[in-house]
């Protein structure tokens, strides 16, 4: 069995910054600032107020996402533990391997979150209910993984 992804596995990376009297210049290149060929690009944009993003785990992709403009959370979840990042610069990036669950938040006005992705549009590669998710992180690992939630109420 491989190990099961944990809330680790997902990392912030800064980009290289080019900056002049003109402007700044921030750039990235597959497999050498992220570890997989781009196949795929998409934006996130005029994203109402208390709304919130993804919902959902990816069996294969992986995705590098950056705060193009604004600032909004992402927070990834293994099935046990919790971790959010915050992006507000676009000089940095958020990896995020397949089998992390993750959720988008606390949009600023006017925020754009840019994604790269991996592999093109496959609607069969998503987990999008937590059930789900949860249960095929049991099975790859082979344990029963309690989630954030649960270990509250259990408090």
């Amino acid at each position: 069995m491989k190990p099961a992804r944990t809330v680790n596995d997902a990392k912030l990376t800064e980009l290289p910054r080019m900056g002049s009297s003109r402007g700044n210049l921030t750039f990235l290149e597959g497999k050498r600032h992220i570890p997989f060929e781009i196949q795929r690009v998409f934006f996130l944009y005029d994203v109402p107020g208390g709304e919130s993003r993804a919902g959902h785990a990816n069996r294969t992709l992986e995705e590098f996402l950056i705060a193009a403009s604004g600032s909004f959370d992402v927070t990834v979840d293994d099935g046990t533990e919790r971790r959010t990042f915050f992006l507000n610069r676009s000089y940095y990036g958020l990896y995020i391997p397949p089998m992390l669950w993750r959720e988008i938040n606390n949009f600023s006005s006017g925020s754009v979150c840019l994604v790269m992705a991996s592999t093109y549009y496959d609607a069969d590669d998503y987990h999008r209910s937590y059930k789900e998710y949860k249960t095929a992180m049991v099975e790859s690992s082979g344990e029963l993984a309690a989630s954030p939630a649960d270990q509250v109420l259990s408090e």
